[in-house]
């Protein structure tokens, strides 16, 4: 159980890694008065996008295997659901960057850099909550 825990934390923290720096490329990308530079920077995030996205899946996949091996009382923890809930939030983050990833990619982004600002930090906030419920587990 302690290799599942193991292996399920080293993932989710390349995953965040991935979660953190792609949508500040794409602050970068906005900001960038280059054709050069956004173009660069518009291969780095189909790179970084496409690294980092099979770390969601190995997360996933053992964090559903520490589940399996304990259904019966994780099914009953409300801070459970709750962080369960924030790491749905997180694959639709994750699934909206490939969206903005795209519109970059075919050079028809309209965001601008303090749109990007404000979207890179939602993945701080939910790292700060879930790793809060898992650590305190508490009675909501």
């Amino acid at each position: 159980m302690l290799w599942l825990k193991a292996f399920h934390i080293i993932f989710m923290v390349c995953w965040f890694a991935g979660l953190f720096y792609l949508p500040r490329i794409f602050v970068y990308h906005a900001s960038s008065e280059h054709a050069e530079t956004r173009a660069q920077l518009a291969i780095m995030a189909r790179k970084l996008y496409r690294f980092v996205t099979p770390f969601l899946f190995l997360t996933a996949g053992f964090g559903i295997a520490l589940l399996h091996l304990n259904w019966d009382y994780y099914q009953t923890q409300i801070w459970w659901w709750a962080k369960f809930a924030g790491v749905a939030f997180l694959w639709v983050y994750h699934y909206q960057c490939g969206r903005y990833l795209k519109i970059i990619l075919e050079d028809a982004d309209w965001h601008t850099h303090v749109f990007y600002r404000f979207f890179n930090e939602i993945p701080v906030l939910f790292l700060f909550a879930i790793v809060i419920l898992v650590v305190l587990k508490p009675t909501l």
